[in-house]
């Protein structure tokens, strides 16, 4: 069985502020202990984060607590994008259910090395909180979808640092300025949900000819004609659609004849070569993928973000889950949307009121197609049903 509590507050005293959230998560527990708390502060919290992290365990008493510096956070369906806040996420497991750690990569001769990492061997999941300037996080999370295939991995980059420009990592009662912090989930379940907010446009293609990260060939064309072709090809409501931005979906797991929006790993083009005619994209990319050109506006996240947590709602019978964790691109917000509280309340609404806390990160962690990466403009949600 698990329990989950959140609050949230803007309160300008950073103790009293997480004092407030810290027992508003702990009454959403019902009289249940906390084995988990999960703490995304932002503004005057970054000061001294220490006596955030004290003010919430003298609330709340957690067993365990990971969180992360952020430029905005959310919960119970509002958004701060600015200014002081802190959300604070409770959660009461079944024995043994969550394990946190401190991971990091040391140099060695010929790359790195990973350590703190736990065996997430058998593991129902895990949560990554990762600082961006001493964490390579892709190549971790290339190297653990080698390690352990399937375990969806979830989480996000903090997104900001102590008021002297230390990393703002939290670990128990501790503030960590490198590496990763994070919880590994055993016996939990969680749903994992990746919503990246971009509608496919066009067919799809497959790549004929490729190598690295470089298309060179398209059904058997130069792969730039034929992004050409498709795009002349395009209705003009969806050509309007494409005035944010190309965007390429590359099919990563294809067990299926039939692929859906979430079956696609969203990337930008980084470059094209009108001499040869091939194009460049952010992975890399081999013969016999699939691909679908892609367009990211207001309109379209929404829908993506409402039918996937949609899908998920499905998957539990209909009935509410416990919670769920959200980390939510920092592109995302007013600036995509044009208003505030958009995915807190996209999730709040579509979860039918389950407690939910999370943070704006500067890169987020979830699976497509089995494989967990480090995304942007998504938002990626992880719920854990009753």
């Amino acid at each position: 069985m698990v329990s989950i509590g959140c609050g949230l507050s803007t309160a300008r005293d950073a103790r009293a502020g997480a004092a407030e959230a810290a027992a508003a998560a702990r009454r959403g527990l019902a009289g249940e202990p906390c084995d988990l708390a999960v703490v995304f502060a932002a503004g005057n919290h970054l000061a001294a984060p220490e006596a955030t992290l004290e003010a919430i365990h003298d609330a709340l008493e957690p067993e365990d607590l990971v969180g992360c510096g952020a430029a905005g956070v959310l919960a119970h369906g509002r958004e701060v994008e600015d200014g002081t806040s802190v959300a604070v996420w409770a959660a009461s497991l079944p024995e043994d259910g969550a394990r946190t750690f401190h991971a990091t990569v040391q140099e060695v001769e010929g790359g790195g090395a990973l350590a703190g990492m736990p065996d997430l061997e058998g593991a129902t999941g895990a949560i990554l909180l990762a600082e961006s300037r001493s964490f390579p996080t892709d190549p971790v999370l290339r190297f653990l979808a080698g390690a352990v295939p399937g375990v969806p991995i979830m989480g996000g980059v903090a997104s900001a640092s102590t008021h002297d420009g230390s990393g703002a990592l939290f670990l128990g009662d501790e503030v960590l300025d490198e590496g990763a912090v994070g919880v590994r989930l055993q016996g939990v379940e969680v749903l994992p949900c990746v919503s990246q907010g971009a509608a496919p446009v066009g067919p799809e293609l497959t790549i004929t000819a490729a190598e690295g990260n470089v298309i060179s060939e398209l059904a058997g064309k130069p792969a730039l004609t034929k992004v050409r072709e498709t795009l002349d090809a395009l209705p003009a409501s969806e050509r309007e659609m494409l005035s944010g931005g190309l965007l390429l979906g590359i099919v990563i797991s294809s067990g299926k004849p039939d692929f859906v929006q979430g079956d696609f790993l969203v990337r930008g083009l980084v470059g094209a070569d009108p001499q040869d005619g091939s194009i460049a994209v952010g992975l890399p990319v081999h013969a016999g993928q699939v691909v679908r050109l892609h367009a990211r506006d207001a309109v379209s996240a929404d829908r993506d973000l409402r039918d996937a947590l949609g899908v998920r709602m499905l998957a539990l019978g209909g009935e509410p889950p416990a919670g769920a964790l959200v980390f939510s691109c920092n592109g995302r917000g007013r600036g995509m949307f044009g208003s505030r509280d958009h995915d807190a309340e996209a999730v709040d609404q579509e979860l039918a009121g389950a407690p939910a806390a999370g943070f704006f990160a500067a890169g987020e962690i979830g699976p497509v197609g089995g494989e967990s990466f480090l995304h942007g403009f998504t938002a990626t949600v992880a719920v854990f049903p009753a």
